[in-house]
């Protein structure tokens, strides 16, 4: 297999396997726990190899510094997101939201210029977006049952377009990008999991015993999707592994469809491969 076609398998894969974390946090009974446990496991996982990979410098914990926050801001909305709307509604609406906030904030605050194409990306995607947020049939808006797990969804695409951003500057200025990696997924399970030991302290210790095998394979997924896409990244433009990465949105609304027992399959699915495609375009501008 030559360098590109390991790249496209490592993105797809990459968008796979984040699709499936969420599920497994997604079919717990306890959002909150199963996040907690997710995020512990993956800093238990990773922490060894703080042994091996260069000491973070001062560039490395002023950008920490920032990240942690935005990380926080994005599982907290997540959290929410999930405990009130379906996955195939919300995973899509705030991967997909996220891209467009950005590209938004690309164009009106630093003033940059997309080019035909990513105009017609944005609008594919910005209408899909659109599709995934409309009622069922005979639903008026004013009656929308998932107003306020929309409203989440939104908060957690801003999360990402965050911590993405955060996140480019860290592993730029840390001495290897594995620096930053190690330390951002050991210092990330702090503010969750303390959260949850403040809301959940009596619930805590029966909702680990019912959630930590899906929270550990949720980890362990979340881990395996951070590191295939690292890797893509050395092998073809960044641009190129974004794009395949965001068909975890198609994988969520087929997941959440067909093994969640989720509603309104047929036009969240078209809505997911729509809002992929609009992404792709996006992306490659």
């Amino acid at each position: 297999m030559d360098s590109q076609a390991l790249a496209i398998a490592l993105g797809l894969f990459s968008a796979f396997t984040l699709a499936l974390a969420n599920t497994a946090v997604k079919k717990g009974q306890d959002i909150l726990a199963g996040r907690a446990t997710l995020s512990s496991i993956a800093a238990l996982l990773v922490a060894p190899f703080a042994l091996i990979v260069p000491l973070p410098n001062a560039a490395t914990w002023q950008a920490l510094a920032w990240a942690i926050p935005a990380h926080f801001f994005y599982q907290i909305c997540l959290i929410r997101a999930m405990q009130r709307g379906e996955l195939s509604l919300v995973f899509p609406i705030m991967r997909g939201a996220a891209p467009l906030l950005t590209a938004g904030f690309a164009v009106v605050i630093l003033r940059e210029h997309l080019p035909a194409i990513g105009w017609l990306g944005l609008l594919i995607a910005t209408g899909a977006v659109i599709v995934f947020a409309l009622p069922a049939r005979g639903v008026s808006l004013r009656a929308h049952p998932d107003k306020a797990a929309m409203g989440w969804a939104l908060a957690t695409a801003l999360g990402v377009a965050l911590y993405n951003m955060t996140d480019a500057r860290g592993v730029r200025v840390a001495p290897d990008p594995f620096t930053y990696i190690v330390w951002l997924f050991m210092l990330d399970a702090i503010c969750v999991t303390a959260t949850a030991l403040i809301l959940r302290r009596r619930e805590l210790r029966r909702a680990i015993a019912e959630t930590w095998r899906t929270g550990a394979i949720a980890g362990a997924l979340s881990i395996a999707s951070f590191g295939a896409a690292l890797y893509a990244y050395s092998l073809i433009e960044v641009a190129k592994v974004s794009a395949l990465r965001e068909t975890a949105v198609v994988w969520a609304a087929l997941i959440g469809t067909r093994f969640l027992g989720e509603g309104l399959g047929r036009r969240r699915i078209v809505a997911a491969i729509t809002l992929a495609a609009g992404l792709v375009l996006l992306q490659f501008s």
